[in-house]
Order: C-alpha cells, then sequence, then structure tokens
C-alpha cells in the first residue's frame, strides 16, 4: 500500500489554474504530478523512475518507485531479474514493474521553486495547445478584439482567450489604432510555432470585404447570393464580382441594400474604401466589360493561350478606363485573372492597318504579286504562305476577283517559295553539323533544325539529353497550348531517345 499524504488544496489550486487559463483540471493536475515526480527524482536519483500521482477527488500524493521486471538486466537503476522480482511478486511477468511506495516529499525552498517552474511552464504549454486547436479551424472568420499593445506599428489584439498579430502591412492606409480600441479583423493565417501559437489578422485581405458584406446581406449569408470574385486596393476602391442562384433577386441590388444601405455599413468599416459592385458573367468577355465600368467597351479581343484579353474604348474613355494610375484596370485584371491591355479605337485601327500592311508585304515579296492581290489575300484572313499553299484551289478561286487558273498560280508560287526557304534552311542545317539522323524526325521542321543547331543541339543524344521544356524554349510552341506542347515536346524526345534501347536490346543478344 502506498504510503500518501493527503493535500486537498492541491486540488483547490488546481480548479483556480484551470478556471484562469481555460484549460482542462486533468491537464494542471498531470502538471503538478510531473512538478512533485521531478522533486521525487532530485531527491532519490534521477536514473530511477518515480511516478507521481495525486487522487483526483481526496488530492493524496502518492510517491512511488517503478522496477521493470526483465530477463537481462541493462539499467540496474530501472530493471531487476525477473527471478529476483518473483521473490517479491510471485505472478509478475516480463515486462511488468514491482511498485515501491515511497514516502511524501517535505519540499525545500529549491525543490518548491522547481516544482513551480515545472508547473507554469506545462500550464503554458496546455494553453498554447488549447489555443491552436481552438483557432487552427478559424480561419477565414472575422474577429473582434482590443488592442492591447503597439510593437513597431504592428498591433497586438487581445482576442479573450488568445493574442493575435495585425502587421502594419495588414492594415488599411492612414488608419490608426490606440491601446483600448475595438477591432475588427479577418483571420488569414494560424501556426503552431515553438514559442507559441501565432495568429495572423489582417483589414486587407480581399476576404475581408466579403466576409463584410457576408455579415450584412442575409442573401449571401444564405448562399442565395454567391461572391465569385474580390480585388482589393485597400482603403481607395475595391471590385466585387457577384451571382445570384435565384433569378428573381437582383445579385448588385442586394448588396448596395436599400439607398446604400448595405454597401455603405462596408465601407464605413473600410475607411470610405469606394466598392464597385458588378455582375459576375461566365463569359470571359462580358465579365471583362463589366469589371471596366465605369467605362465603356466598344471590342474585346480574347487570346487564351497567352491569357491576355485586349480591350478597344472610345478616345474619350480611355483615362476612365485605366482610372487613376492604373487602379480601374489593375483591379479589373485582378478580379477577372486576365492581362488586360486598353487601347483606343484609333490604336487600334492604326495597328490594324499597320498589321494589315505587314501581312500584304509579306505576300508581295513572297508570291511576287501586286498589292492588290496580297491584300484580297489578307482580307479573305490568309495570314502565312504555309496557309495559302496548303489551301484547296476551288476555295481560292471563290475570292472575288480570282479564278481557277490565278488560284493555281498563287498556290504554285506558294509552294515554289517554301521550297526555296526550306532548302536555304537545310543548307544552314548542315553548316551547323545537325545530323542527319536528327533531321529525319518528322516532327521537327527545317526552321526548328536550325534553332537546335544553333543552340548546340546536333546529335540524336544532344536531343535526347533535353527535358520537355528546355526544346519548347528553342525551337516554340507555336499554336499549341501547354499541355499539348509538352506531350509533342515528349514525344520527340522519347523518339531521339529510342536508339538508346535499341543498342542495349544488341548488346543483350550478343552477351545471351
Amino acid at each position: 500500500m502506498d504510503t500518501a499524504i493527503a493535500r486537498p488544496e492541491l486540488l483547490l489550486v488546481a480548479d483556480a489554474v484551470a478556471r484562469e487559463k481555460s484549460i482542462e483540471r486533468d491537464e494542471v493536475l498531470e502538471a503538478m504530478e510531473q512538478a512533485i515526480q521531478k522533486a521525487g527524482r532530485a531527491k532519490y536519483g534521477h536514473e530511477k523512475d518515480i511516478r507521481a500521482r495525486i487522487d483526483r477527488k481526496t488530492g493524496e500524493v502518492h510517491l512511488s518507485r517503478w522496477t521493470e521486471a526483465v530477463e537481462t538486466v541493462e539499467n540496474e537503476e530501472t530493471q531487476i531479474p525477473i527471478a529476483i522480482a518473483r521473490k517479491f511478486k510471485p505472478d509478475i511477468q516480463l515486462g511488468e514493474h514491482l511498485v515501491d511506495p515511497l514516502p511524501p516529499i517535505d519540499f525545500g525552498r529549491i525543490a518548491a521553486q522547481t516544482a513551480k517552474q515545472v508547473i507554469v511552464q506545462r500550464v503554458r504549454e496546455y494553453e498554447r495547445k488549447r489555443q491552436y486547436e481552438e483557432y487552427k479551424d478559424r480561419v477565414g472568420e472575422i474577429i473582434n478584439g482590443t488592442v492591447k499593445r503597439t510593437e513597431y506599428g504592428n498591433l497586438m489584439v487581445d482576442l479573450g482567450r488568445a493574442e493575435a498579430l495585425l502587421r502594419r502591412d495588414e492594415l488599411i492606409p492612414r488608419e490608426s489604432f490606440r491601446n483600448g480600441d475595438r477591432v475588427r479583423a479577418y483571420i488569414y493565417d494560424v501556426r503552431e510555432e515553438p514559442r507559441g501559437p501565432q495568429i495572423f489578422l489582417s483589414r486587407t485581405h480581399p476576404n475581408f470585404l466579403a466576409k463584410l458584406f457576408a455579415q450584412e446581406v442575409p442573401e449571401i449569408y444564405d448562399g442565395i447570393i454567391e461572391i465569385k470574385a474580390v480585388a482589393r486596393d485597400p482603403g481607395s476602391r475595391a471590385k466585387m464580382a457577384v451571382i445570384s442562384r435565384d433569378s428573381s433577386i437582383d445579385p448588385v441590388g442586394a448588396c448596395v441594400g436599400m439607398r446604400g444601405s448595405r454597401v455603405q455599413a462596408v465601407v464605413q468599416e473600410l475607411q470610405g474604401e469606394k466598392i464597385d459592385i458588378i455582375p459576375w458573367s461566365p463569359q470571359a468577355a462580358t465579365f471583362v466589360v463589366n469589371a471596366l465600368a465605369p467605362a465603356e467597351v466598344t471590342k474585346v479581343v480574347i487570346d487564351e493561350e497567352a491569357g491576355r484579353v485586349e480591350v478597344v474604348v472610345p478616345d474619350d474613355q480611355l483615362s476612365l478606363a485605366i482610372g487613376r494610375r492604373g487602379q480601374n484596370v489593375r483591379l479589373a485584371s485582378q478580379l477577372t485573372r486576365w492581362d488586360i491591355d486598353i487601347l483606343t479605337e484609333a490604336e487600334e485601327s492604326e495597328r490594324r492597318q499597320e498589321e494589315f500592311r505587314r501581312r500584304t508585304g509579306l505576300f508581295v515579296e513572297a508570291l511576287d504579286v501586286d498589292d492588290v492581290i496580297a491584300g484580297l489575300l489578307v482580307a479573305e484572313g490568309f495570314n502565312t504562305i504555309e496557309e495559302l499553299a496548303f489551301s484547296p484551289p476551288e476555295e481560292l478561286a471563290e475570292i472575288e476577283g480570282f479564278d481557277e487558273a490565278v488560284a493555281a498560280e498563287l498556290i504554285r508560287r506558294a509552294e515554289a517559295f517554301l521550297a526555296r526557304r526550306d532548302a536555304e534552311l537545310n543548307e544552314k542545317r548542315v553548316s551547323l553539323g545537325v545530323s542527319d539522323d536528327v533531321a529525319a524526325i518528322a516532327e521537327l521542321t527545317p526552321a526548328m533544325l536550325v534553332a537546335l543547331g544553333e543552340k548546340g543541339v546536333k546529335t540524336l543524344d544532344d536531343l535526347a539529353d533535353l527535358a520537355a521544356d528546355e526544346l519548347l524554349e528553342i525551337v516554340g510552341k507555336g499554336e499549341m497550348d501547354d499541355e499539348t506542347a509538352t506531350a509533342w515536346a515528349s514525344a520527340i524526345i522519347m523518339t531521339a531517345r529510342a536508339h538508346w534501347f535499341a543498342d542495349d536490346e544488341e548488346k543483350e543478344q550478343k552477351d545471351a
């Protein structure tokens, strides 16, 4: 039977600490047990397995030494041969422990101070664990707190049961808080770090604006209206795209509210930040036009591969579309996730004319025709000599002013030009030292072979050593999308590596 001493005051202390720190009573008592255990080891020997237990009902403290029964003793302080252990406890099995009660410890000043440090440290660890568990699932919420102190412009915010950091660059420009001020912010990250859980707040995060609207607009909270995208220039201007799942509800009107009451509540919280609420559209062109409001747009040209949108606006709308210091187009670009280039109608017309002249000149030089014929080809949508060379003669003959003879002659001249060009490129390929084996790969054009030779890729081994992205960087991907281009380049590289496997098979056959 363990010797024990009743210490009911331990239970009172544990209850008080548990209430104050908002942690479990058992966790405080475990910390106390570890403190008593440490003091016991200091008295009886640090190598010994000394354990303490506090009775959860009476507060009695039990101190005991535990010794493991083993076949072969490796540590005399914590182990005992099973044969000797059975003299004290006949039914003991390997791996079980002999438990010897120890007299209670009379804590001296140093032992008491050590025990206090252990308890404080363990309670702090439990408190940090509780804070992390509580807040790790609250990322994405808006929370209210009180400014506790300021450190180099960063705010330490008291959340009641934890402390959070609101960094200076996460504050809206020109706003300031003093100690004791109430602050509302967005939890954007919670990290578990050695010094404890770190809760990071923001008032500039785009989702802060979205969550504020969810608090002000019941239709958003209920899921009838969805916020699809948000772009912010904190403290100055923001754009928010919304869509309604109920055709009878206007998403923009619901977010603005009666006489602007709902949007004004959010504007006030964001220090007067102007908010443009626009309808979201699955059509990229429509969405871009909406995002550039209040500017008017006359034409939209989308390049999906490059992720760019070219927008044409009337000359008098250019400054409005761009916005002060490019703010309007920058926010529209962030909102739509497209790179937006803005041109005036005059600039677009001039550029179109320049492109027309360039393509016309290409056909005049390559086909030895006059400007009229070259212009007709460009007007019909022909952009390259290849397109002309591989077009059906009957299709070409349908162009106004052309007949079958003219169509056949133009195709003949286009084919002759390509043949001359390929012969020149092939001659250059040979002079660069690119092998015939590489040239035999059908997917590589003469221009690509020259590009490879200029980069020092001259043999099948050189080509086989390239990665797909390296090959594409040299020869380009043309009009292919990224996925198709990568697959195309990988196929070429595998073709170049084919001789490696053939050599291995031949060697294996010889060895056999």
